[in-house]
């Protein structure tokens, strides 16, 4: 089993599962800053594993 890959979806998990639990009971305004800083927080995770993976390789 690749760790890599396990420790990804557990992130986007535990990220996509907090925003989700965050959503359903707030406003318009709030749901869109949320959707926002959770983009900016996927892309963030996914470059420090594309970092660890890199230096991994060499």
């Amino acid at each position: 089993m690749n760790k890599n890959l396990l420790i990804t979806g557990m992130s986007l998990g535990a990220v996509l599962g907090s925003a989700y639990f965050m959503l359903s009971g707030t406003s318009d305004r709030k749901k869109h800053s949320l959707k926002r800083h959770t983009g900016k927080a996927m892309r963030a995770v996914g470059d420090v594993f594309d970092d660890i993976t890199s230096m991994i390789n060499f």
